[in-house]
């Protein structure tokens, strides 16, 4: 595996409880690409997905993942891996009892952090990256659904991860803030992050064209192997 590839799949199949989702996946994936995982829905594109941050276990293949070889990978682990890594769901995910700022502590103590004011400092700064610096006392609810999937977004930055994986980040939004969410994502990748995007939204990729990789029949074809 090149010095700066970041996710590498070699002849894996996935399951979801025992069932053959996808086969003979190989793909790879470098620091600072920005990419696209296409497919309709029920194609793999999420169990894929979960298999990089070790939600689905692999049980065929061989896989690594910003360095954690994913076949060997402990339980005690998978907190350390997940820490490398922003993910990025469709519905948000956001705890809706909590302001913004909890929101972010919360993951933030969940990552072993201790020290209050580097906590409160890295808060402000993902807040920041993503325009809501002024946001962070609000409830997820007071926020329109672009600004939660900021907030969400913001989340995912918080460990500085070299990889950020979203699931549909734009399925519940219009196009105008979807535009925005691309945009955002696509700044990411620029400061030298990989970021991988499942979506079935065609006109974003219209927008915003990119290598693909597309689920398709069992099967996962990348553009960049053609």
């Amino acid at each position: 595996m090149a010095l700066d590839t970041i996710i590498q799949l070699e002849n894996v199949s996935i399951f979801q409880k025992h069932n053959l989702v996808l086969n003979n996946v190989n793909i790879s994936i470098d620091k600072g690409e920005f990419v696209y995982l296409l497919g309709k829905t029920g194609s793999g594109k999420s169990s894929l997905l979960k298999t990089l941050y070790a939600d689905l276990d692999l049980l065929e293949g061989e896989a690594t993942v910003a360095g954690y070889n994913l076949k060997t990978i402990k339980l005690k682990e998978i907190p350390f891996l997940r820490r490398k890594l922003g993910v990025v769901f469709q519905d948000f995910q956001l705890l809706n009892d909590r302001s913004v700022n909890d929101n972010l502590m919360f993951v933030l103590k969940a990552t072993e952090w201790k020290d209050k004011a580097a906590m409160q400092k890295r808060t402000q700064e993902v807040l920041e990256k993503v325009n809501l610096n002024t946001k962070g006392f609000k409830m997820p609810h007071e926020l329109s659904g672009g600004e939660q999937q900021r907030v969400s977004i913001a989340r995912a930055l918080l460990n500085d991860p070299e990889l950020i994986l979203a699931d549909e980040p734009t399925g519940n939004l219009d196009p105008e803030t979807s535009e925005g969410i691309m945009n955002l994502l696509l700044e990411i990748s620029k400061n030298g992050r990989a970021v991988l995007i499942a979506t079935h939204d065609i006109m974003m990729f219209d927008k915003f064209p990119s290598r693909t990789i597309k689920c398709e029949n069992g099967k996962v074809l990348d553009s960049k192997s053609k």
